[in-house]
């Protein structure tokens, strides 16, 4: 079991370096893979030279996490790459740098410094009734537009986006932040898609041949994973000799596909909708424990402003969650009601626990009536084990920390520099959890590693509307019902027998 928990989370901390964390720092991509996995090397050392169920130390993992932490910390902030594109993830340069400091135009920059004439149109470009520019600074990668917002932001970013694009075309990308003391400040960046347009006429946006052939491959695993969970006694050999057998993994590989590919198409379709380059949805099969790694897409082109970011991050838990709860309702009607083990393994499917999460509880007891007692557990049907994995993908999705679509939501609804500061609370939050949850212990690992800064919209100033704000926290209800085990308040409501502890 330890094995395969150290080739999960080596996969997860793969997908998650070469993703995001290896556009912030020079360093070697693999470098960082290897101390972020140091802790789970340490741990399987032991397993492997300790005799089968002696406990971990706890300095052992208490010490190769700090030096994990503190290893990839300086391989980051050795070879940062710098953020000032944006104008203001770095806000220290943004208040001790003078505002009148010009780079010289022999200066190494990546952004080509302006002519005088193409200065004084780009000033033109703030009407001094919309948003009153007073300073002009030139940035390895940007230029920072500082002044007085004399609009609404919307206004705002609106009129000077399109002025700048009525004069240079789509030479540069117009953003627009918050700077220290809740000033707004604009950032023109070099428009890099315009620079690689010739690479994607001749590149492919989609790929279905790829995305169909990594979907059958993906309902071959997991289809051989759903005939263990409908028979524990099957083996490869016996599969072998007796094809039939896989008809009974086809419920939780086709619910579990459905709730995952519909969690991703909500992705794409609405970023679609706004018209944002995005990838085709792809699967990640394996072939063990449940099947697949999940699915992703890819969005391709910045986001335009924060209504945009919310609607795009809570439409795939949204989706996934409307699929998975009648999947799950209707699995846990045709469950089984067994005597619970005396010790209960975490998501044990064979004699599930229903006070694995609040809502589990709930849905088990509303499913199964008075027949499920305080010391009973569940035989899961297959949809069900579908149904609930796919509770599982949406929690840890609804995350607010980072890039988690649940990052995303809390960025677009309190701004960038507030997600920040969740996301470092969230992290420990989850840590702390993990010893009442142990499952959720190597996702609390992987988001310690994470980037915590989102990466900002175009229009990262407009703030969202009351209604979208309502739809946030109710998600972030929807995750705390799945991640919290069933209080003894709740479970003694639900029976009326003995309580549960």
């Amino acid at each position: 079991m330890i094995w395969l928990a150290l080739l999960l989370l080596g996969l997860t901390t793969y997908i998650v370096v070469r993703g995001s964390v290896s556009r912030l720092t020079r360093t070697p991509w693999w470098l960082l893979w290897l101390v972020l996995m140091l802790p789970a090397f340490a741990i399987a050392l032991w397993a492997l030279t300790h005799t089968q169920g002696q406990p971990v130390p706890a300095a052992l993992l208490v010490g190769s996490f700090i030096l994990s932490s503190t290893l990839y910390f300086i391989l980051v902030q050795r070879r940062q790459i710098s953020t000032t594109a944006a104008g203001g993830t770095d806000s220290n340069k943004e208040t001790k740098e003078p505002q009148d400091r010009i780079a010289p135009p022999e200066s190494k920059s990546a952004l080509r410094p302006l002519s005088a004439t193409e200065e004084t149109t780009l000033q033109s470009c703030f009407p001094w009734s919309v948003y009153y520019l007073q300073n002009l600074e030139y940035r390895p990668q940007a230029m920072i537009c500082r002044g007085q917002l004399r609009s609404t932001p919307e206004v705002a970013y609106q009129t000077v986006r399109e002025n700048i694009q009525a004069n240079f075309g789509d030479r540069f990308l117009v953003i627009f932040q918050q700077g220290t003391g809740n000033k707004p400040f604009f950032a023109i960046v070099p428009n890099s898609q315009v620079q690689k347009s010739s690479q994607q006429q001749t590149k492919p946006l989609t790929r279905p041949g790829l995305a169909l052939a990594l979907l059958a491959a993906t309902l071959i695993t997991t289809t051989l994973a759903g005939v263990e969970i409908a028979d524990a006694s099957a083996s490869p050999e016996s599969i072998l000799s007796n094809p039939v057998l896989l008809l009974s993994g086809l419920p939780y590989a086709l619910s579990l596909l459905t709730i995952l590919g519909i969690h991703e198409l909500g992705h794409y379709l609405t970023a679609r909708f706004y018209k944002i380059r995005a990838t085709l949805p792809y699967f990640i099969p394996i072939p063990f424990a449940i099947g697949t790694f999940g699915a992703f897409i890819q969005l391709r082109s910045p986001i335009p402003n924060r209504k945009t970011l919310f609607d795009v991050g809570i439409a795939g838990p949204l989706s996934g969650f409307i699929v998975t709860l009648p999947l799950l309702l209707w699995g846990l009607a045709h469950s089984e009601i067994v005597a619970r083990p005396e010790k209960v393994e975490v998501l044990n499917f064979a004699a599930f626990n229903p006070n694995f999460s609040v809502l589990l509880a709930l849905l088990s007891k509303l499913m199964l009536g008075s027949a499920l007692s305080a010391s009973e557990a569940i035989k899961m049907h297959p949809v069900a084990v579908a149904g609930c994995l796919g509770l599982v993908v949406t929690a840890l999705n609804l995350m607010p920390v980072g890039q988690l679509d649940g990052g995303h939501m809390v960025h677009a609804m309190l701004g960038q520099r507030a997600s920040a500061a969740i996301s470092q609370l969230v992290r420990w939050l989850v840590l702390l959890l993990s010893f009442i949850q142990p499952w959720l212990f190597f996702w609390a690992i992987i988001l310690f590693f994470m980037p915590a800064v989102d990466e900002p919209a175009l229009n990262d100033v407009t703030e969202l509307d009351n209604r979208r704000d309502l739809y946030g926290l109710l998600a972030i209800g929807l995750l705390l019902l799945i991640v919290l085990p069933a209080p003894r308040f709740i479970t003694d409501l639900l029976f009326a027998a003995s309580p549960l502890y």
